[in-house]
This record gives structure tokens, C-alpha cells and sequence, in this order.
């Protein structure tokens, strides 16, 4: 089964975890694309509302008739659904591939449910060989490149990136994570750093992976 077959059955066994009349949390990418669109098949006329967390999804929910509100107005969601770059046995994530990652993360902490859906290429028992996204506010981005230096990654500035909120990223390359919490906290704290792409504070509830055969659904502490 090809990489796009497998996002997509992941995505439609997503769609089982939805309820009618919730209002939904949406995340960014390539899977998270199948999502909204075989929820637009099923469950269009059904879900109350989406929250999302880039322009680019909520360009792609409105243009299948789906209402997207902003997060003040309705405040705690049912259930988000996003994708990842990478994920570990405790579920934990790399996020922000796609440049979304401190909108994801309010959209995750807002969320009663997160579930991740992707394909099994993403499940790795060490975080890290994805370059970890940091987003950084443009003035402050090499005063926050020496401290992430001192934490032993080499930051790379994503040229020709600015995410929805007028700022730069930084991949992080280099890093095996064997601690992601701590190293969440830890870049957190640097003076200039809006967010970072570690999901391991509020890691997702469920894992829904599309493999050869068929969906896999990991669950925290299930391992």
C-alpha cells in the first residue's frame, strides 16, 4: 500500500471518532487533508462547527460547506485530529512540518480528545530524526539559534517560511529525544520562542496508523 493510501485509511477510521453535533478540532497537512475531505463525505451536514489551525485548512473546510468558528467563541472541543511528523511508543510528537505547530497546540490543549492520524512510517522508538520545529520571533532568532546550539541540535531557519503568525521557524536537526517533556520545557523557556513542535506535555490520546494491513490504533499507556 502506497504512503497516500495508508494517511487515508487512517483518516477515515478518524472519522469514526467523531460525533454528531460536536464542534471539532482540525489540524494541517497532507493527512489531515483525507481527513476533512471524507468528513465532508460523511459528516458535513453533522458537525456543528471546526476550529482549525491553519488558513490553509479553514480555506479547505469552508470550501466543503463546513462552518469554522474561532476558538474564543466556543472555547473547550470534543475532539481534535491532526497529523505528525514523527511519534514514539508513549505517543508523544514531533509537529510543524507543515508550519502550524503553535496553533496546533492551542487547538490540542483545547481538545478533550486528540487523535493522530498518519501512516506507519511515522512511529519511531527515538524522536529526533525529524528535524523538530521551533518558531521564533523574527528579531530573536539567532539570540534563540545559540541556545538551541547549547542544547546540542544545529538550527536550520526554514527559508521562505512565515507561518500565520508573522513568524520565523527553525528546524532543529541533530537530536535524539530520549527525554521529550523535559527538552519541551526546556526550549520553551528560551527568551524569543513562541512555541516548539515537541506534543509531549498534551501528547495525543489515540494513534490511528494506516499500514499494509490496514489501521492500527495505539492508545497512551497501551504500550
Amino acid at each position: 500500500m502506497n504512503p497516500e493510501d495508508k494517511k487515508r485509511i487512517a483518516a477515515e477510521a478518524a472519522v469514526d471518532h467523531v460525533k454528531s453535533d460536536s464542534i471539532i478540532g482540525v489540524g494541517t497537512g497532507s493527512t489531515v487533508n483525507h481527513f476533512i475531505d471524507l468528513l465532508a463525505a460523511k459528516m458535513a451536514n453533522q458537525v456543528k462547527a471546526a476550529v482549525s489551525s491553519s488558513e490553509a485548512s479553514s480555506e479547505r473546510l469552508r470550501g466543503h460547506g463546513i462552518k469554522v468558528v474561532d476558538l474564543n467563541e466556543v472555547g473547550k472541543l470534543d475532539l481534535y485530529v491532526d497529523g505528525a511528523d514523527e511519534s514514539n511508543a508513549q505517543l508523544h510528537l514531533i509537529k510543524g512540518g507543515g508550519g502550524a505547530l503553535t496553533r496546533e497546540k492551542i487547538v490540542a490543549a483545547a481538545s478533550r480528545e486528540f487523535v493522530c492520524i498518519a501512516d506507519d512510517s511515522k512511529l519511531v522508538d527515538v524522536l529526533g530524526a525529524f528535524p523538530l520545529p521551533v518558531e521564533v520571533i523574527p528579531m530573536a532568532r539567532e539570540l534563540v539559534a545559540d541556545s538551541l546550539r547549547a542544547l546540542g541540535g544545529e538550527p536550520r531557519l526554514r527559508n521562505g517560511t512565515i507561518t500565520d503568525n508573522g513568524n520565523q521557524i527553525l528546524d532543529l536537526h541533530g537530536l535524539a529525544i530520549s527525554d521529550a517533556p523535559d527538552l519541551e520545557t526546556r526550549i520553551n523557556q528560551i527568551t524569543g520562542v513562541v512555541s516548539n513542535g515537541l506534543f509531549a506535555h498534551r501528547p495525543a490520546d489515540v494513534l490511528i496508523l494506516g499500514t499494509d494491513q490496514g489501521v492500527v490504533t495505539h492508545t497512551a499507556g497501551s504500550d
